[in-house]
């Protein structure tokens, strides 16, 4: 079902650490004015888009309401006001769909406030303890742990199902990929997937190298998720506005070609300056902007 309905809501904040449209291109202490949009997916799902940080998906019915994702502890007020507006309450269940802090960190409101947080098992594990993020384009991003109250009280190896609001919902984990934790979250009834950042519709993805992230892993991962959904279905990444099917298949193939060209140029011996140079995203680069970030990461993950 595609979108059937638009609100915008407008917000001031203050984000201390903003992931700007590709994510996790981060920069200290930057301020400004939020829009959040809100696009109806269908009967009680919506979908919250962020200039910063990643997208949310809201189910709100008789059972309470359950996101995916919940951004900077700054949005945390402010998508919660668009909830109430929306007729929901108190947010009851947050799945992240990985550990990455533009798309956790609102654990650390939520939380404490009595929101039940579910993940992939390997993303509780990361927000137990200090990591760093070489985002590539900025200073690295150390994450430090979370608190107790901030962490997930349910967590799954590969597969897991929800039955929430008369709908169920599947939360799928098909290896590495954008990090070691990646979760896929389907809405069956509403045929609407949740990619997180495996699926980055904003530009060319990041693929935590450092942390287990996989250039082949979000090739698989992908390839998995599109054997789970069909050409009606709508597809939100966690940056950058929803699409569909043939967007993901399409992503799939550039991703293959991106990574059979730099995989050539290491095997002739190839620097990462040499990748860079050869442009082996060209015909892409107008569309997606830099991949300085897809082609540091995929390199350092080939050419191990």
């Amino acid at each position: 079902m595609r979108a059937i309905g638009i609100l915008v809501i407008v917000a001031g904040a203050l984000a201390t650490r903003i992931g700007l449209a590709q994510g996790l291109t981060t920069s200290a202490e930057q301020a400004a004015a939020e829009e959040i949009r809100t696009e109806q997916l269908g009967d009680g799902l919506f979908v919250m888009y962020f200039p910063s940080g990643g997208n949310v998906i809201a189910s709100i019915g008789e059972q309470g309401v359950l996101i995916v994702d919940d951004q900077f502890p700054t949005m945390v007020p402010k998508y919660q006001a668009g909830i109430r507006e929306l007729g929901g309450g108190r947010i009851d269940f947050a799945i992240n769909t990985h550990w990455h802090y533009d798309h956790t960190e609102g654990n650390q409101v939520l939380g404490p406030e009595g929101t039940w947080m579910i993940s992939q098992v390997n993303s509780r594990d990361m927000m137990t303890r200090p990591n760093v993020i070489n985002v590539v384009v900025r200073p690295s991003v150390n994450q430090q742990p979370y608190e107790v109250a901030a962490l997930p009280v349910a967590t799954f190896d590969d597969t897991m199902q929800l039955h929430f609001n008369g709908e169920r919902i599947d939360l799928l984990h098909f290896g590495p990929a954008h990090t070691t934790g990646d979760a896929a979250v389907i809405f069956r009834d509403h045929n609407v997937v949740h990619m997180g950042d495996v699926y980055n519709n904003a530009g060319f993805p990041f693929i935590d190298a450092d942390n287990g992230g996989d250039i082949d892993g979000v090739i698989r991962f992908c390839e998995a998720v599109l054997m789970e959904i069909d050409a009606g279905t709508t597809v939100v990444p966690g940056h950058g506005p929803s699409a569909g099917y043939a967007d993901l298949r399409d992503y799939v193939a550039m991703l293959k070609v991106v990574r059979e060209r730099i995989a050539t140029l290491i095997a002739d011996g190839a620097t990462l300056e040499q990748v860079v140079a050869a442009r082996p995203t060209a015909e892409w680069d107008e569309t997606k902007g830099d991949p300085m970030r897809l082609l540091d990461r995929a390199y350092a993950n080939l050419s191990r």
